[in-house]
């Protein structure tokens, strides 16, 4: 069996390290009050409004993608990793500034990027206003790619998952693939353990380097629309972590138990790296990219708006105060119901 923290990522030595980073940081202002700390993105008051930020890269993904000499897709990713993330606390992006670091570069591979970063900034709605170009040759091996998302919300538009109730539902956006997280672990199986080259087909006829290079799909329009025509009450971006995401809302128990059949990618990862059902779902999203929740009421309203956008969407879960498992009480954690066995995540 092979697992995350055996490609090098420790899920639970990152959330110590996180926590040991932000107890060093003290804030310096009080005109311009932060809040919804420890959400998807952050904010400070400005007016009637928050201004949201959020910063993300594309991680060991840029590592395929310069394996496939092929960067414009990976420029989408990043985009979409910061974007998706704004729109979880009901804030519209508008803006990105994005930081590329490298210990080479040709403009090629620059127009690549410029190209990508073009078609997510359209997918996306907003404007690139500039960033940073770093050659940095005695500490980057090779190509990384990041960027910072401005976003803005009225005050009393904010989502955070406070208003969310026992019983609501939970609705999951498809994913387009594996997105861009992950990335450490699928390597690890299929160049490592399987023994594959990017130009070798998977065994559903896709080659591993369409199915690895395949954008994360950008949420921003039918999410922003599903606000504005529906009592939206908590949103996550499943991404890290999978669905231990969902906790970052109002401390629930996130009962996912009619989830879709898996993409076929994470069944091939799980095949190839006998990786156990536990370890795939606290790695990757497993086809579910975004989730909205909402009362019952509202869920068909939910999936039409997600149908327009071509994103195929479905009741996977209910939320629930504490749930009862074969005798044992759970509370604040995220449960899948997966192959006749439950999954906790905390």
């Amino acid at each position: 069996m092979v697992t995350y923290k055996d490609a090098g990522v420790d899920i639970d030595k990152e959330d110590k390290v996180i926590k040991a980073l932000i107890s060093q940081i003290k804030f310096k202002r009080d005109d311009y009050k932060p809040n919804f700390l420890g959400h998807y993105a952050g904010g400070i008051e400005f007016g009637d409004y928050y201004l949201v930020l959020s910063t993300d890269g594309v991680g060991s993904k840029m590592i395929i993608a310069e394996k496939a000499k092929k960067f414009d897709t990976v420029a989408i990713d990043m985009i979409a990793m910061n974007v998706n993330d704004a729109i979880c606390i009901g804030a519209e992006p508008v803006a990105l500034v994005d930081y590329l670091a490298v210990g080479y570069i040709d403009e090629e591979i620059a127009k690549q990027i410029g190209e990508g970063l073009n078609k997510g900034a359209e997918e996306a709605n907003i404007n690139i206003l500039g960033g940073e170009t770093a050659t940095l040759p005695d500490l980057i091996n090779g190509i990384d790619l990041a960027g910072t998302v401005l976003a803005i919300v009225k005050k009393d538009a904010v989502i955070t998952g406070e208003k969310i109730e026992e019983g609501d539902a939970i609705v999951g956006l498809r994913s387009s693939g594996i997105h861009s997280n992950g990335l450490s672990l699928a390597r690890k199986v299929f160049f490592d353990i399987a023994k594959m080259k990017l130009d070798d087909k998977l065994s559903y006829g896709k080659t591993l380097k369409e199915e690895l290079l395949t954008p994360t799909k950008i949420y921003v329009k039918p999410v922003l629309e599903m606000i504005k025509k529906v009592n939206v009450k908590g949103l996550a971006h499943i991404t890290g972590g999978s669905f231990r995401k969902l906790r970052r809302l109002k401390s629930m128990v996130y009962y996912i138990d009619n989830l879709p059949e898996p993409l076929p990618i994470f069944k091939e990862i799980q095949r190839l790296g006998n990786v156990p059902d536990e370890e795939m779902f606290r790695t990757f999203n497993m086809g579910i990219g975004f989730c909205v929740i909402i009362s019952e009421k509202d869920v068909k309203k939910i999936i039409d708006i997600a149908k327009k956008y071509d994103i195929d969407a479905y009741i996977i879960g209910r939320v629930y105060n504490k749930l009862e498992i074969d005798g044992k009480e759970y509370e604040d954690c995220s449960i899948i119901k997966y192959n006749n066995k439950h999954i906790v995540l905390k």
